[in-house]
């Protein structure tokens, strides 16, 4: 049977794992963002800025039975945009019917100077703020992330998230683990969940108990990473291949010391 050298880290030049570290720093510090993005656009929704909950979850998704969509979003993504004092007269302003007079008098100029300047129509992808019925708009029940809202965020992170982790676990295969089936476990789960995740915002958005899919999914994705890049990056400058491995230059041997074709 053909033998098959299974090119640990330990084979590479050291060029090459140069240049897998570097994208492993870089990719690891981007999911470190990414993941502070997740907490700083839910965290807050509902009412509690100081984590995320399967509450806040549901509300970005499904909706909030009690709020509306502005009180929604000065409760979690823009909380920071506005001082406490000026977000309370604005959640008055919606308690008490969102009147044009009292718009006029105590909501306008605080849009003016908070927020006009990001929603003054020149980004599609915000909510437009010029007028008092453009304003009143979102003092509708808020509903939700909208279906054309996860069109585009979901083709973004299916090609995205995707070529992130074909990038990590290319360089994971270089890896010696045992049992094999785990080291493809480790391989195949981020790709899955990225499905269970995409799919579930859109099952969350009529049935908010699917809330928990995505942060079952968000979870098994970041525990699938993490081993990925800190087993990769251990392996590559500080481990030892078993002796057996090493002696036979990468293949691993069967009885009667004939060397054995064998997957890495």
């Amino acid at each position: 049977m053909t033998n098959r050298q299974f090119l640990h880290f330990s084979a590479l030049p050291m060029s090459t794992r140069m240049v897998y570290t570097m994208t492993l720093l870089v990719l690891g510090t981007g999911y470190l963002f990414a993941m502070l993005q997740v907490f700083y656009s839910h965290a807050g929704l509902d009412g509690n800025p100081n984590n995320i909950s399967a509450q806040d979850i549901r509300t970005a998704y499904h909706g909030s039975e009690t709020d509306t969509r502005l009180v929604t979003a000065l409760k979690g993504p823009m909380a920071g945009m506005l001082p406490e004092a000026e977000r309370a007269v604005i959640f008055k302003w919606v308690d008490t019917g969102a009147s044009a007079e009292a718009y006029e008098s105590q909501v306008k100029p605080i849009v003016q100077e908070r927020c006009i300047a990001c929603h003054d129509g020149s980004n599609p992808h915000v909510p437009l703020l010029t007028s008092f019925d453009e304003v009143s708009k979102l003092v509708a029940r808020d509903t939700g992330a909208t279906i054309p809202t996860l069109v585009r965020v979901s083709h973004i992170h299916l090609f995205g998230i995707t070529f992130i982790f074909f990038i990590v676990s290319s360089i994971f295969t270089h890896a010696y683990m045992r049992p094999l089936w785990l080291k493809c476990v480790i391989i195949v789960l981020p790709f899955l969940t990225i499905l269970t995740d995409i799919f579930s915002w859109y099952l969350t958005k009529w049935v908010p108990g699917f809330a928990w899919f995505i942060i079952a999914s968000g979870v098994v994705m970041g525990i699938s990473f993490t081993a990925q890049w800190v087993i990769s990056m251990w392996q590559m400058w500080f481990y030892t291949l078993p002796d057996e491995i090493t002696e036979c230059e990468g293949v691993l041997p069967i009885l009667g010391g004939t060397p054995k074709r064998r997957d890495n």
